[in-house]
């Protein structure tokens, strides 16, 4: 058995080596296995990230977020189809719900962008949240970093859109675009906690309806109590109707000075760069802590302590308690 544990971790070694040089030289196959890899959390996934750290941070990230309905896939597809018009390579990451029946992702995004499967400098990954919170996927991270070391000029997140302000995607992206429509004016004072934190641009999709420019006052008010909190970038609101291309190209050269901005601000870099190291070390640490604690006889005990009637259990602080200390 010794033996054939080494010989295994040999060829994994190996296998990891050739997924690592494919992913440098951007082909498809490799790219795809590895993100694959990554996705189904094989038990190497690490001995690989590990190999393919540390990434090159040239990439530009940017999240598009914002509720159901707003536009979004639309906005997606356009920046690819701008991006490409100026030279740039793409990546794209679909954040869909998970299937309840398959527990894959929900591919009509996908089926929308078709017309840029043919194009070698576009890679279109879909992904499941498989009931990870906050609009984004568990391990999109490290599927964005694969992205990176292929040295994709754009690497374009599209999150799933659960009628909220998606925190999470600020910590995975340089510049978040939040899309909203006419109708999410009612929502602007719920959302003002959140809303000028997360956004560096603004986009009014659908703005040909009724209420655009009374959503556009409501956002710029919010903006302009907070400015002082925003440096040197002020997020530029910008009207689109996406289903006709309006306001895309604005959207781009926005993203851009963006971009610029950033890269000359080496603490903001530094600083989103250094939050996700941070992130995912915790994530390791408290899975890890996690999987380690729930051995079958501590789930034993568990449904033991189901089986009790309410009042004869545990507090549920005492059984966690219980549980951390004797391991």
């Amino acid at each position: 058995f010794r033996i054939i544990y080494i010989l295994k971790n040999v060829l994994d070694k190996f296998v990891i080596k050739d997924l690592v040089a494919g992913i440098k030289n951007r082909d498809f196959k490799s790219i795809s296995k590895s993100i694959t890899f990554v996705e189904n959390d094989y038990t190497e996934q690490s001995l690989f990230l590990s190999n393919l750290y540390p990434i090159a941070r040239k990439s530009h990230r940017v999240g598009i977020t914002g509720p159901p309905g707003a536009g979004k896939s639309t906005i997606t597809n356009l920046l690819i189809k701008h991006f490409r018009n100026l030279g740039k390579s793409v990546a794209v990451i679909l954040v869909d719900p998970t299937s309840p029946y398959s527990k894959g992702a929900v591919l009509g995004d996908r089926i929308r962008m078709f017309n840029h499967y043919n194009d070698k400098n576009v890679f279109i990954r879909s992904i499941a949240t498989r009931g990870s919170k906050g609009g984004l996927a568990r391990n999109i991270n490290e599927i964005a970093d694969i992205f990176s070391a292929a040295r994709y000029d754009i690497i374009l997140f599209e999150t799933v859109g659960v009628g909220q302000v998606e925190i999470d995607v600020v910590e995975q992206v340089d510049s978040v675009v939040l899309t909203l429509v006419p109708e999410s004016g009612d929502d602007i004072q719920i959302m003002k906690a959140g809303i000028v934190e997360i956004a560096d641009i603004y986009v009014i999709n659908k703005s040909d309806r009724s209420d655009a420019n009374k959503l556009y006052s409501s956002i710029k008010n919010v903006l302009d109590l907070d400015a002082s909190d925003k440096a040197n970038w002020i997020p530029p609101i910008i009207k689109t109707i996406a289903t006709q291309d309006d306001g895309i190209n604005e959207l781009v050269n926005k993203l851009i000075d963006h971009n610029l901005f950033i890269k000359s601000q080496s603490n903001i870099v530094d600083s989103k760069s250094n939050q996700r190291y941070i992130s995912k070390v915790k994530q390791i640490i408290s899975e890890k802590i996690n999987n380690d604690l729930w051995t079958i006889s501590n789930k034993k005990l568990l449904e033991t302590e189901i089986l009790k009637e309410d009042k004869r259990r545990m507090s549920p602080f005492d059984f966690a308690d219980k549980i951390l200390i004797d391991g």
